[in-house]
């Protein structure tokens, strides 16, 4: 069985830990993906000294990226999309209205999403309006205001 070795976090690792954060992981997952990606440094007595200069440097990063979550999701309020979609003979659509169909909509109005952001548990099969959610920060959530209609 492998040991563990301790790591220094340079950034938040979902289910791992947050920046400026010692962690025990294994040394493959740490060979192969912390270090490579400039997630983590190995937890040195140099590195370790500088754990306070490091958490300081994170904070102000997720204050910035929660500002622009927040700016992100003010711009989205303001904004609703129309996407029209063919009809059949028994008001059945053909067809669906995916993440990807709701990103390009809000691009041609202007606003630039993430797709991957986007929490559609199934795609919109239905004519009508719907709110769907967008997960902008892992503080700040949007509604995106869609509406289905009739091509």
């Amino acid at each position: 069985m492998a040991t563990q070795i301790k790591v220094l976090l340079k950034n938040d690792v979902p289910s791992l830990g947050t920046g400026g954060e010692v962690v025990r992981v294994r040394p493959g997952f740490a060979r192969n993906f912390l270090l490579p990606r400039g997630l983590a440094v190995p937890a040195t007595a140099g590195n370790l000294a500088r754990v306070e200069d490091l958490k300081r440097q994170v904070a102000g990063l997720a204050k910035q990226e929660l500002e622009q979550a927040s700016a992100a999701a003010a711009q989205i309020a303001g904004v609703s999309v129309s996407i029209a979609r063919a009809i059949g003979e028994e008001g059945k659509m053909y067809g669906s209205v995916t993440t990807k169909d709701i990103e390009d909509a809000f691009t041609a109005a202007g606003v630039k999403l993430d797709r991957k952001k986007i929490a559609l548990a199934e795609p919109l099969k239905t004519l009508g309006a719907f709110e769907v959610p967008i997960k902008l920060h892992a503080n700040v959530t949007a509604t995106l205001k869609v509406t289905v209609t009739k091509k």
